[in-house]
């Protein structure tokens, strides 16, 4: 039998921001448990410690609260790849930079991730479109450096910053779901290396316009 986990006491009147950002906390650990699914505005009041009435004041439904959690997520994640871009003109470190947000996100933002990587509801279009989301508007922001500096068609250039992206989010993701026994810094360190290693073959200005070798 699964232990059953108290709600909170009965809170008092909260800004109209304040609460709503209380109810999207307590809602991602009521969807991360129990998946879209199983999860319930009851139970999500009831952990808040308010009315569900006061819940459908925010959100009309449960998959609006879901989108809005997963939209959340997406602009955390889309917000630090450019942070990570603008905080040095050094490519190699910029390029670490990268690797490390995404490996930082699954390591402090663990729910988060598993909400908008591994969500029962991937087959819901609006759903879909803001997990593509984070992926290409990520990719978008890594191509325009990357075009910038090498010349490069945009076109080659976002396929190039796809992989970027490919290498941080899918080798974060499988550090963390297989609890590898490297700990971070050694894990951003290889993917990083291998990463520029790769993108580090495309030098500024002295390139052939197709990408070739």
């Amino acid at each position: 039998m699964s232990e059953t986990i108290p709600s909170r006491p009965r809170s008092g009147r909260l800004p109209r921001n304040a609460r709503r950002a209380q109810l999207l906390d307590v809602a991602l650990e009521v969807f991360v448990e129990q998946g879209y699914h199983a999860a319930s505005m009851d139970e999500i009041a009831e952990r808040a410690g308010v009315s569900k009435p006061v819940v459908y004041q925010h959100f009309p439904g449960k998959l609006d609260l879901y989108l809005a959690l997963i939209q959340s997520s997406c602009d955390e994640v889309v917000s630090g790849v450019r942070g990570a871009l603008a905080s040095t003109t050094d490519n190699r470190r910029r390029v670490r930079a990268t690797i490390d947000l995404w490996f930082t996100y699954v390591a402090d933002q663990g729910a988060a991730f598993r909400l908008v990587f591994e969500s029962d509801l991937t087959n819901d279009p609006t759903v879909r479109a803001q997990v593509d989301r984070v992926i290409n508007e990520s990719a978008a922001a890594i191509a325009e450096v990357i075009s910038e500096d090498t010349g490069l068609p945009q076109e080659h250039a976002h396929l190039l910053a796809l992989g970027l992206v490919g290498m941080g989010h899918t080798g974060a993701r499988n550090w963390l779901t297989n609890e590898s026994a490297l700990d971070k810094e050694d894990a951003v360190r290889l993917v990083g290396n291998l990463a520029w290693r790769g993108i580090g073959g495309f030098p500024k200005d002295d390139v052939n316009p197709r990408g070739e070798e």
